[in-house]
């Protein structure tokens, strides 16, 4: 695993810009960790190869949809509010959001 050179995600005071999707969030990364233990089934049941992976392939684009929806929501709350009060603090928050982006561009 490479050394990563990113900034330290910054300590964020007051509501996450995700706060008013908690929920749908919780069942959606509930329902992934029922697809995680319903792949563990399939494996142990010696399921067809490609059906696992057609799973896998649901379960990773589920986890992508997460991420994109919190991106979107940190860009729209942390960033912008960052970006309208100025300073390093700005700079830092769009630092920290290029990382993520590159991070997911990655996976």
């Amino acid at each position: 695993m490479e050394e990563s050179t990113e900034t330290a995600a910054m300590p964020h005071s007051g509501a996450h810009g995700y706060i008013s999707n908690k929920d749908d969030y919780l069942k959606r990364l509930r329902r992934i960790e029922g697809q995680a233990r319903g792949l563990q089934g399939m494996v142990s049941d010696e399921k067809y190869c490609i059906d696992i992976l057609t799973q896998i392939s649901a379960m990773t684009s589920a986890l992508q949809s997460v991420a994109l929806g919190l991106l979107d929501d940190h860009l729209n709350h942390c960033v912008v509010d960052a970006a309208a009060a100025g300073g390093p603090e700005a700079d830092l928050k769009m630092r920290e959001a290029s990382a993520a982006i590159a991070r997911l561009v990655r996976s």
